[in-house]
């Protein structure tokens, strides 16, 4: 009958603590070696028993004064006590006696860190990494690159990765920290070369193509991030976020169903997420296909349905069909949500006038206006509000304001010019038509929109014909 190893592992240290008792009771006979010391240090530090571990670490040097490996383990538990310069003093003392320990560097690190002296840290590895080959080696460069996260030094970060994979090119853990800290760095050209030399030497490294595909995408060589990708893909076709990047390029591309391609493959592959279907409903939206488009954004809806953004796109779709009615029902709980958010409220009022509703219409423009006064789109659309409903004297106040506000934006002087006509006032209107067609006489339109029939007026029509024969010649 086999003996359960947790039992057994229980009773020896049932026992080694009993000989620990006996030991610090002065008892004749007892006795401890090195490594019972350290496994009774590590007993109480696994309980939580931080006094008793230091306590033990105390005892264990008294007994083994020459023993690095117990100067290092009382080090480390006076750092999680926050006893940091005395945990420094016993590093130093383990230094002398074994500086060939990786953890004398590593705790020492910690403690100048948590002692807010970043300096000495990475001086330290610096110093250090020169002492030590291998595994060890590539420990303390991500150590250090740590250390350069802490201190913000982010160039420094890729600079270690960077050593680790020259030193050891598929090391998975820095091709997956490079890919991040190279897109923060924008450091892609160094990323390319990095990774085609990986590759080179481990052509079926899949995370080292990736990489190479994330690179060219930073620089928005779509084209070869995704020829990149699908090389990643062929050696691990379930490799789901070189679909996702690789959906992105081909959106870039503007290759929709290219990209809804990839996206699927994304869904078929993980659990369902919001943001995908609203990349496929986005996708979709592209080709003008409302009805999928709607499908998407609903199924990224019902996932988080507190999202505005998702009811507001369903909206743009019934919007781009020209179903008011239903733009509206959407746009209702996107604004229940978000209820001054500007592109809602805009959205909104434009709706509410394709249906007849300028009072309704003229509040949501009026909340964009509130929202962002600086933003010519709000005062835009108010003015053409109030204009379509005759409230003449209304559109000539906010025309005003819309001109000093936005620093005289030459669509303001078209507008104003319609509602002197409107208003009756012909002699400052055509005034106006001139300023404004000396500014921008391609902005003539968005007045002719307002009100087509001013082209049937002779005096408007001469000054339009004059700026165009002085344009002309």
């Amino acid at each position: 009958m086999s003996i359960n190893p947790y039992r057994q592992e229980h009773e020896n240290i049932r026992e080694l603590l009993n000989q620990y008792e006996n030991l610090k009771a002065g008892r004749p006979n007892s006795f401890l070696d090195e490594e019972s010391f350290e496994r009774i240090i590590d007993h109480f530090d696994d309980m939580d028993e931080l006094n008793r571990a230091i306590e033990a670490a105390e005892a264990g040097i008294s007994q083994f004064p020459f023993s690095s490996s117990l100067f290092i383990k009382k080090a480390d538990l006076l750092i999680a006590a926050r006893q940091y310069n005395k945990a420094l003093d016993l590093l130093e003392q383990a230094e002398i006696l074994d500086s060939t320990d990786i953890d004398i560097y590593i705790l020492r690190t910690d403690a100048y860190l948590a002692l807010d002296q970043q300096e000495k840290a990475v001086k330290l590895l610096e110093e250090a990494i020169d002492l030590f080959e291998g595994e060890e080696r590539l420990n303390l460069l991500f150590e250090l690159a740590d250390v350069y996260d802490d201190y913000e030094e982010f160039d420094k970060i890729f600079d270690c990765l960077k050593l680790i994979l020259e030193y050891d090119p598929n090391n998975e853990e820095a091709l997956y920290k490079i890919c991040f800290w190279t897109d923060f760095t924008g450091r892609n050209e160094e990323s390319i070369r990095l990774h085609q030399l990986v590759i080179d030497e481990y052509p079926y490294n899949e995370l080292a193509w990736f990489n190479l595909a994330a690179a060219y995408q930073g620089l928005k060589l779509y084209e070869k991030s995704i020829d990149a990708y699908k090389y990643a893909l062929v050696i691990n076709e379930k490799f789901d976020y070189a679909y996702r990047n690789m959906a992105d390029a081909y959106i870039r591309l503007r290759k929709y169903k290219d990209a809804i391609d990839a996206l699927e493959r994304v869904v078929e592959l993980t659990r369902p997420e919001d943001v995908i279907y609203e990349a496929i409903g986005h996708c979709y939206d592209k080709l003008k296909n409302y009805a999928q488009a709607r499908f998407y954004y609903r199924k990224a809806s019902h996932l988080n349905p507190e999202d505005a953004k998702l009811h507001f796109k369903i909206a743009g779709t019934y919007i781009n069909e020209k179903i008011w009615p239903q733009a509206i029902k959407y746009l209702e709980q996107a604004l229940r949500i978000n209820k001054m958010q500007p592109e809602f409220n805009l959205a909104m009022g434009e709706a509410q006038m394709q249906i007849g509703r300028q009072k309704e219409a003229i509040q949501y423009f009026s909340n964009v206006v509130h929202n962002r006064p600086r933003k010519s789109a709000g005062w835009d659309a108010l003015i053409r509000c109030l204009y379509a409903a005759k409230n003449f004297d209304e559109a000539e106040k906010h025309v005003t304001a819309a001109l000093k506000i936005t620093m005289g934006k030459p669509v303001f002087l078209f507008y104003h010019c319609a509602i002197l006509f409107a208003q009756g006032r012909s002699k400052e209107a055509l005034l106006m038509l001139e300023s404004a067609m000396e500014k921008a006489p391609k902005m003539l339109r968005k007045m002719l929109l307002l009100n087509p029939s001013l082209l049937q007026n002779q005096q408007v029509v001469d000054i339009v014909a004059r700026f165009k024969r002085s344009r002309s010649i």
